[in-house]
């Protein structure tokens, strides 16, 4: 057990794209459209935690290999229900980075949830309609 080695494997450039989408009440996300947020701009700070996730992939699952990215993506489409968040993410390496990917867009849509959880909970304190959803790999690529 333990790492797989991929010591013999070529490095070639490899990239991948990853989604999910976060459900949201439509008060909330028109307060987000409306750049009405307590904390700040959401899309902005999913944006960047996303970007950070992406990079601590390695720390964060146990078997992943480090991986240096040349470039991290987020993108956002704020939807009348639901924001859909994607991450792109490549890199010249030996192994895939469909995970750093998959790490990235969990990361923005739990930064979203975080940033509007105010506006989401019901008066229990719980969160009776708000979900993350349909997390998924959209591609993955490598070599030229």
């Amino acid at each position: 057990m333990g790492m797989v080695d991929i010591t013999e494997k070529p490095v070639v450039r490899r990239q991948a794209k990853a989604a999910g989408k976060i459900i949201l009440s439509p008060a909330t996300l028109l307060k987000i459209k409306n750049g009405r947020i307590k904390k700040g701009d959401p899309l902005l700070v999913a944006e960047v935690a996303a970007m950070n996730a992406a990079k601590q992939t390695h720390i964060l699952i146990p078997h992943c290999h480090q991986i240096p990215l040349d470039t991290v993506k987020v993108s956002f489409e704020v939807l009348n229900e639901s924001i859909e968040a994607g991450c792109l993410v490549r890199a010249q390496a030996r192994t895939g980075v469909e995970m750093e990917a998959l790490v990235g867009v969990s990361m923005a849509l739990n930064t979203l949830w975080d940033m509007v959880k105010y506006l989401e909970k019901d008066d229990n304190g719980q969160y009776p309609q708000t979900r993350i959803t349909d997390i998924r790999v959209l591609s993955k690529e490598k070599g030229n």
